[in-house]
């Protein structure tokens, strides 16, 4: 299946919101010290955004299964948390792991990514599963290329995962991104056959995210019906960044 593809002038305005979205995670995750709420970081990245001139697809987003809107402009993650975790009055303390994922949008185009930070001193454990986060996210970002498919992009996530005996979120992956932050297809972070019915061409744009668990990958919900924690209680890393399929190869429209 044939994903849309961006003109010259439409990927120009996504790398601007994209690099809006790399100065608020910028700014946040500098502020992510022992003690700081977690709405302060939600506050530090709004007043980006509006120096910016960019507005936020989170704030106020309330897709069919939420039951009421997102109330920030940043999800903020620690520990067993994975994704989707609301601002609130919640300090960070020395020794979590704190996902911060940001979005924004600029003259109808939006950016999406997500890092995860230490507080304080890293443990042992948590920087060994970062780093494979991270090294999941480059190696998913190096297989969009023209021709590959997204079977390939979450292959080349999966071997990095399994490699180092890590799990995935269940039931979660990347997307498409462009006019809307969440566009259809969906990017898994294994190969699926519906992954390889959809092959990249020059000017797709999608969002590479994986959500990768020290345990087996099953979720729970928290009540707020929003954020979503490992079920077994051990640490996650969200790490994300939108991407466009080029000529040239891979562009990460949301690097710093």
């Amino acid at each position: 299946m044939e994903l849309p593809i961006r003109t010259r002038t439409e990927l120009e305005t996504m790398r601007e919101a994209g690099r809006v979205v790399a100065a608020a995670l910028a700014a946040a995750a500098a502020a992510a010290v022992p003690g700081a709420k977690l709405a302060h970081l939600d506050d530090i990245a709004r007043t980006v955004l509006h120096e910016a001139g960019a507005s936020s697809p989170f704030l106020g987003y309330q897709p069919s299964w939420a039951p009421s809107p997102f109330n920030g402009v940043l999800c903020l993650s620690p520990n067993e948390m994975v994704v989707h975790g609301r601002p609130s009055g919640r300090r960070v303390k020395e020794g979590d792991l704190l996902s911060i994922d940001a979005g924004a949008a600029v003259d109808g185009w939006h950016g999406d990514a997500a890092v995860t930070v230490h507080v304080g001193d890293p443990r042992p454990a948590d920087a060994a599963l970062r780093a494979t986060a991270e090294e999941a996210l480059a190696a998913g970002i190096a297989a969009a290329v023209l021709g590959a498919t997204l079977a390939d992009v979450g292959a080349a996530i999966d071997a990095v995962v399994r490699r180092d005996g890590y799990a995935h979120l269940l039931d979660h992956g990347g997307h498409g991104i462009g006019r809307s932050m969440h566009e259809s297809p969906f990017v898994f972070n294994e190969p699926t056959p519906d992954g390889a019915r959809h092959r990249l061409a020059a000017g797709n744009t999608i969002a590479i995210e994986p959500m990768v668990l020290r345990g087996d990958g099953r979720y729970r919900y928290k009540r707020d019906g929003w954020a979503v924690y490992a079920a077994d209680g051990d640490r996650a890393v969200h790490v994300e960044h939108t991407v466009a399929v080029t000529d040239d190869g891979p562009l990460i429209l949301t690097a710093a």
